[in-house]
C-alpha cells in the first residue's frame, strides 16, 4: 500500500501517465507552478536558516546521530521536488469539489513547513519548533489521507517527507533537550 512499485522499464514519469488524465501543455504548465511553490518555501526558509548555520546552529549541543549539514540540502531538495509532483497530480484532476480540500491540506503544511524554519533558526527556539512540528506532521498526515483519495500515487510521493519529518521532530526534541 504505501510502497511505489518499480517494474522493470517503469519510471516516474510512466506511473503519472497511468493516473488517467490527459496530457497538454497547461498541465505541464501546472508542474512548474507547484515546483516553484514548492521551491518558494524552501529558498524562504534558506535565508533564515543558511546565516545561521556556521554560528548558531553550529553552537549547540547535538546527538552523535545528528546528521551532517551537507546531508539536509540535498534531502530537502527532493523531499520538495516528490511534494511539488504529488500536488500537480492532485490538482491536475481538475474537479474542485474533489481537491479543494486536499490542496488546501497541502498549503497548510507549507506553510507550516516554512514557519519552521522561522522559529527554529530565525527565532533560535527550539521549543517552539517542536510544538509546531506536530502540527506540521499532524497536516502532513492530513494531506496524504486526503491526497490517498484522490490519487494515491500522490499520497506514497509524500511518504519520504512525513518519514523525514518524524526524524526532524525527534531530532528538534533532542537539541531542545539536550540545550534548555
Amino acid at each position: 500500500m504505501w510502497q511505489i512499485r518499480w517494474s522493470e522499464g517503469s519510471s516516474l514519469m510512466k506511473m503519472i501517465a497511468r493516473t488517467g488524465v490527459k496530457r497538454s501543455r497547461f498541465q505541464w504548465l501546472g508542474l512548474v507552478v507547484s515546483i516553484v511553490v514548492c521551491f518558494g518555501v524552501a529558498a524562504l526558509g534558506s535565508l533564515l536558516t543558511d546565516p545561521n548555520i556556521d554560528g548558531w546552529y553550529a553552537a549547540l549541543r547535538k546527538p552523535p546521530w545528528n546528521p551532517p549539514n551537507w546531508v539536509f540540502g540535498p534531502v530537502w531538495s527532493v523531499l520538495y521536488l516528490l511534494m511539488a509532483v504529488a500536488a500537480w497530480l492532485v490538482w491536475r484532476r481538475r474537479d474542485f469539489a474533489r481537491v479543494s480540500l486536499p490542496l488546501a491540506l497541502f498549503g497548510v503544511q507549507l506553510v507550516l513547513n516554512g514557519l519552521w524554519s522561522v522559529l527554529f533558526f530565525g527565532w533560535h527556539r527550539p521549543d517552539l519548533a517542536l510544538i509546531e512540528i506536530v502540527f506540521l506532521w499532524s497536516a502532513i498526515l492530513a494531506t496524504m489521507l486526503a491526497f490517498r483519495r484522490v490519487v494515491p500515487l500522490a499520497t506514497r510521493l509524500l511518504v519520504p517527507y512525513l518519514l523525514w519529518v518524524s526524524f526532524a521532530a525527534v531530532l528538534n526534541f533532542t537539541i531542545w533537550r539536550m540545550n534548555s
